[in-house]
């Protein structure tokens, strides 16, 4: 058990210190620039560092080298500029939410978590609230994309219980040439003609991929793109269940005469890594995925990295974008003796000197939820990283359209959504009985 750090004043820190808050990064009243944007002058909270404070950090391991070089940079400039401590543990993304959710209910273990999707919502009354710095980081940096909104605020309290650190986001990943010799200049954008190139291309010998297995990533958001995109929903507004309709049926069929006439055979055993395998090897010529994937090719297949290319995921009869992706909440639990240190460092952690950078470094893998983050160099200076730029703005809520909480949070643990395509398409389930089955799963946890 950790005592807690005698607490010091303000004044005190930034003399005993030589930083505080405008050392750390967290500039009072000055005018902070990007990409020749100079934004609002604001003031940041008060937050006097607790005295000794050693912060113990959960997070996912990273994909992306550049992403855990980057924050280990920007974790030892917090150190250094406020003479604490922090120490990082990276697990799996699968385990993650378990560790959090134990840690919460033991009251005990790490002061910040960085988790999944709508993690803070499953233990809002153990968390921290961190109004403060959210409101201050978004009156600084234009604002939180609309989703942020929805992960972040815990809606009895109206209190921000997280930061939204952003998504690792995910569009399509083509092979150039196999398309351009299916007769299209452009990648479709409408599930229509995506499906009509999908089948071309199958024709041609090189068919497409997608993961209908449990994958964190790669399933849940294909699927639920998919199914949001025809207007279907797993649950009302009001949180009760939606996901028996004419709309879902829809979606199911489509997805269908995809899987039987595009697809690799096996794909509902698929985790995250199978694509990306078999689309660094010739298997697959188009799939979902972060753009990792393109810096996975640049580094050792050369020739596929050239030919490689990006595209946003295909708008259906919605009508507008209805992407799903991993969304990273940053909350910190109330049994931190460091309340201070905790919200100050994950402040500095997004701020623009720490999360420019960071963002640049990482080829954009992980789109952050400040909109003036749409304006960093990375999303143009590579035309192929342009699609990833608007992720965030363009991502729906899990759970879309109802309410954040235990029951939208136990629906994607238990891959309801991505069962029922794999039952349709691959296990040879009816369509009746499949949807009847993720009926009966859904309204198990909306109560």
């Amino acid at each position: 058990m950790r005592e807690k750090g005698k607490k010091i004043s303000r004044r005190d820190f930034l003399k005993t210190t030589g930083a505080g808050l405008a050392g750390a990064g967290l500039l009072s009243g000055s005018l902070s620039k990007l990409a020749g944007k100079a934004h609002a002058a604001v003031s940041p909270p008060d937050l006097a560092v607790e005295k000794d404070a050693v912060l113990r950090v959960l997070r996912w391991s990273p994909f992306v080298g550049s992403d855990k070089k980057y924050w280990e940079i920007n974790t030892k400039k917090w150190e250094k500029a406020t003479g604490r401590k922090v120490i990082t543990e990276y697990l799996s993304w699968e385990d993650v939410r378990p560790k959090a959710a134990m840690e919460a209910s033991v009251g005990a273990g790490h002061d910040i978590v960085l988790g999944w999707h709508d993690d803070p919502h499953l233990y809002p009354d153990k968390l921290l609230d961190v109004t403060d710095v959210a409101e201050y980081l978004g009156a600084k940096y234009g604002g939180w994309e609309s989703v942020c909104f929805k992960y972040g605020i815990h809606p009895p309290t109206g209190r921000w219980i997280a930061l939204p650190m952003g998504a690792p986001g995910q569009q399509i990943v083509y092979r150039q040439r196999w398309v351009k010799e299916a007769g299209y200049d452009k990648f479709p954008t409408d599930t229509e003609n995506f499906i009509k190139l999908c089948k071309k291309l199958k024709r041609m010998g090189h068919p497409v991929g997608f993961a209908m297995g449990h994958a964190v990533g790669d399933g849940n958001n294909w699927v639920h793109t998919w199914l949001w995109s025809f207007g279907a929903k797993t649950v009302h507004k009001d949180g009760s269940v939606a996901i028996k309709s004419s709309e879902t049926r829809m979606a199911l069929e489509t997805m269908k005469e995809l899987y039987d006439d595009a697809m690799i055979r096996g794909v509902a055993s698929w985790l995250d890594p199978h694509n990306n395998k078999a689309f660094l090897a010739n298997q697959i010529s188009v799939t979902n995925n972060g753009i990792s994937i393109y810096y996975a090719a640049r580094q050792k297949f050369s020739d596929i990295a050239e030919d490689l290319n990006h595209a946003s995921l295909p708008i259906g009869p919605a009508g507008k974008p209805t992407e799903l992706h991993l969304f990273d909440p940053a909350f910190i639990f109330k049994h931190t003796p460091f309340p201070n240190a905790a919200k100050h460092y994950m402040a500095f952690m997004l701020e623009e000197p720490q999360c420019g950078p960071w963002t640049n470094a990482m080829r954009g893998y992980v789109t952050p939820g400040l909109k003036a983050y749409r304006d960093l160099p990375v999303w143009t200076e590579d035309p192929k990283h342009t699609p990833y730029r608007d992720c965030v703005k363009n991502m729906l809520w899990n759970g879309y359209e109802g309410p954040i909480g235990p029951a939208s949070a136990a629906v994607m643990a238990e891959y309801v959504v991505v069962d029922l395509f794999a039952n349709v398409c691959a296990r040879g389930i009816s369509i009746d009985k499949a949807i009847r089955t993720a009926e009966k799963a859904i309204a198990r946890y909306y109560k």
